[in-house]
């Protein structure tokens, strides 16, 4: 069993007899019925409750005479999302912004809570990735059939109706790899920067291990962007046939 993290052993504590209620409730055996909330969901609570301050700062403190410098990051942060949305889907990218920057966001801030003491990155846990994979593929399915309705199914079947049977497999096999590539590509490289910096600082505890807290600082941002970018691309193709 995985060592349990301070805030792990907190909410554990106040918190699950009721956690371990719902999850029987749902037929769901916790492998610690004792301690059911793992590393990787007390991360995600916690990435969860930093992000709503960070934004509850910036939304008490907004000003358009004055803007602070939290407001210059958030709104640069937008804009970088919007520019990519408009750069590669063209047309309505305000109706996507908002959950591509939270998603971005909340991967971001997953990413680099592993250079943190005493916390660990959620998206080194595969069940994170899965469940930001799974988010990302059904948001652009919903937005492919609500701008194309029923004409979306076209997109699976190619430009030869006599190919249609074979391209309809090809098509649901690809769509599905899209979650499994988002998830791993994640998923890998934010366990390998957590498992690279921990060995470099439990070897060498001073001057080294720094240069990897740079590399992983870049890697967490680099994922994060690749996260957001691939789901850009697949909503910009979810979304084309309505134009």
């Amino acid at each position: 069993m995985l060592e349990q993290l301070l805030f792990t052993r907190l909410l554990n504590e106040a918190f699950a007899g009721p956690v371990r209620s719902l999850l029987n409730a749902l037929g769901i055996h916790a492998e610690n019925p004792q301690a059911p909330i793992t590393n990787a969901v007390a991360m995600e609570v916690l990435v969860l409750l930093f992000l709503v301050t960070i934004f509850v700062l910036v939304r008490s403190r907004l000003s358009v005479e004055s803007p602070g410098g939290l407001q210059h990051v958030f709104e640069a942060f937008h804009g970088f999302i919007e520019g990519q949305s408009r750069e590669i889907i063209g047309h309505d990218i305000e109706t996507f912004t908002p959950f591509l920057a939270t998603l971005g966001l909340f991967i971001l801030i997953s990413n680099l809570f592993g250079i943190v003491p005493g916390l660990e990155s959620p998206t080194a846990s595969p069940v994170v990735p899965l469940g930001c994979a799974l988010c990302a593929f059904v948001y652009y399915q919903f937005y492919g059939f609500q701008r194309n309705g029923v004409a979306y199914l076209k997109h699976f079947l190619g430009p030869v109706w006599w190919l249609a049977p074979i391209m309809l497999v090809v098509e649901i096999i690809s769509h599905f790899a899209r979650v499994m590539s988002l998830t791993i590509r994640l998923f890998a490289n934010m366990f390998a920067g957590d498992m690279l910096t921990l060995v470099f600082f439990s070897l060498v505890p001073i001057g080294i291990p720094v240069v990897f807290l740079g590399l992983h600082v870049g890697v967490a941002f680099l994922q994060a962007y690749v996260f957001v970018l691939l789901t850009v691309v697949y909503l910009a193709g979810a979304v084309a046939e309505a134009h």
